[in-house]
């Protein structure tokens, strides 16, 4: 395969345990091993991208390191039978970004079973709007409706609103034909809600349940939880006989102090959704409802675009909770 050079974020660690990100020039000899090199024309911004970033060794082990857990582009070089130069494809989740260099440079190596081709009726820019985020939004509708709560079964609780995961499924929910509460801490971002489809937006105080009480008033068919804790505990509680609750966060705490009434006396069901490691199949299933069914009408009205240059600035942000929707890395900007 031929060398390339290419501009990429490297965070570096120092003998003091600091790190530091910068945008360097690296070769496509770099990169590890892999089927296909892919010129990447747009990456996303997701949490764990930023604890990456900052060091975290629960994500990513040895540095220094190129994060973006999501990546869309061309293929440029294949030795895959199943992908030849020009196809436009996906990559997200599996290792990419964590201790495979990642989305945040203009060229990734990967194995061909990381890949997927873009679903038609979806551009490459659209993929990466949705990303990772909005791939774990969609999986848990995805077993929502596995489970039998479809459109007209009742109230779907979303939580973390505004966030990433958050906002894609307040859309797309809407999109299905869902009735939508949202709970956010971010009281000033109703009318936003609102416009994603939102049909009732509750403070995240209220989402918290502090009596003590073992079962509240079974008011949500289902639930998706993107931020854990006592918020998930309290929709557990509050969901109705036979209903859902989907797992994917824990930006609230990653205990969970509850109780086996939900589950005993309600059937309810706690499901947890782990998009990094679900089977080919089923990733590509998803990615075409979202191409179609789910598609979201105004994806620019969630997105904020970014250049490399100014990735660095917004993952500040993103570590704050001062993000609202998606933040799109065009890496050629």
């Amino acid at each position: 395969m031929s060398d390339i050079r290419f501009r990429a974020m490297i965070v570096s660690e120092n003998e003091e345990k600091k790190y530091k990100r910068e945008i360097r020039e690296r070769n496509t000899d770099e990169l590890p091993e892999g089927d296909v090199l892919i010129r990447v024309l747009y990456s996303s911004l997701n949490y764990k991208d930023a604890l990456s970033a900052i060091g975290n060794k629960g994500v990513t082990r040895n540095y220094p390191h190129t994060p973006g857990i999501d990546a869309a582009g061309l293929v440029d070089e294949s030795e895959s039978n199943e992908f030849n130069p020009g196809d436009e494809v996906i990559v997200h989740c599996y290792d990419l970004g964590q201790n495979t260099p990642g989305g945040f440079g203009q060229y990734i190596r990967v194995p061909e079973d990381w890949i997927i081709r873009l679903p038609g009726g979806m551009t490459l820019r659209e993929s990466m709007i949705y990303g990772t985020a909005g791939f774990t939004a969609a999986h848990c509708i995805y077993k929502l409706q596995e489970h039998g709560v479809m459109p007209g079964s009742g109230e779907i609780l979303v939580t973390g609103a505004t966030g990433g995961v958050g906002s894609t499924a307040v859309a797309m929910l809407a999109k299905a034909g869902y009735h939508v509460v949202a709970s956010t801490g971010k009281t000033d971002q109703k009318d936003f809600l609102k416009e994603l489809g939102a049909k009732e937006i509750i403070s995240r105080e209220d989402s918290v349940d502090r009596s003590g009480k073992p079962l509240l008033k079974g008011r949500w068919s289902g639930v998706v939880d993107t931020v854990g804790g006592d918020i998930l505990a309290t929709a557990l509680k509050s969901t109705a006989e036979r209903g859902i609750v989907t797992c994917c966060g824990n930006v609230a705490g990653y205990e969970l102090n509850t109780n086996v009434y939900p589950f005993i006396l309600r059937g309810v069901e706690l499901v947890g959704i782990d998009s990094a490691t679900c089977n080919m199949d089923l990733r590509v299933s998803i990615w075409e409802k979202i191409a179609s069914d789910w598609k979201i009408d105004n994806l620019d009205g969630i997105t904020k675009e970014v250049a490399l240059d100014e990735l660095s600035s917004n993952i500040e942000l993103i570590l704050g909770g001062k993000v609202r929707g998606r933040v799109l890395v065009n890496l050629w900007k």
